[in-house]
């Protein structure tokens, strides 16, 4: 990606969410999209598991990531998710009741953008409304457009205790 001020190329800026101009020494920032991503316009070596193109690097909540500019999936490192869903969490409302999650997601089956073995596809573990695919291999998660944001809204398991709604509830569904 080349800067909208002068065109010198852009590098990634450390810890923060710009691009710097090392030439005009302007930082810019990308626009966010619907789940707060920010697309930084450089290829990353991955190509996405969903739709083989290559994965972009982006930032959403501060945490780095990779983003399918097709499908708009999230390869998100391990390390990294829980620290991301707690960010975008004390940002936002929840929702009031959390959606079911679509059982047939767990029939697809996709490879690991790094390693290329299957991904295992499971339940998120935390309000059980979402199901995603990760790599134990390489400790990264794939999530799937929309995803990030149902975990994020999704009431905590205080809200589940209190109104009596189990992970139960939402596997049956």
């Amino acid at each position: 990606m080349n800067c909208p001020s002068c065109g010198a190329p852009l590098r990634l800026e450390g810890d923060q969410e710009g691009l710097a101009c090392d030439y005009c020494k302007s930082i810019y920032y990308a626009d966010k999209n619907d789940e707060g991503v920010r697309v930084l316009g450089d290829a990353a070596e991955q190509a996405c598991p969903v739709c083989a193109v290559p994965l972009m690097h982006a930032i959403v909540a501060r945490e780095r990531i990779r983003y399918c500019p097709r499908c708009r999936g999230m390869l998100i490192p391990m390390a990294r998710f829980l620290p991301l869903v707690e960010e975008l969490k004390a940002g936002m409302p929840e929702c009031a009741a959390p959606q079911a999650p679509d059982r047939g997601e767990l029939d697809r089956h996709i490879d690991c953008p790094q390693c290329h073995q299957r991904m295992d596809t499971h339940f998120y573990g935390g309000p059980g409304n979402v199901v995603i695919d990760d790599c134990s291999r390489c400790f990264l998660n794939w999530l799937d457009h929309g995803e990030l944001m149902r975990i994020a809204q999704a009431p905590d398991r205080s809200y589940r205790e209190e109104y009596g709604q189990e992970r139960e509830t939402f596997v049956q569904s």
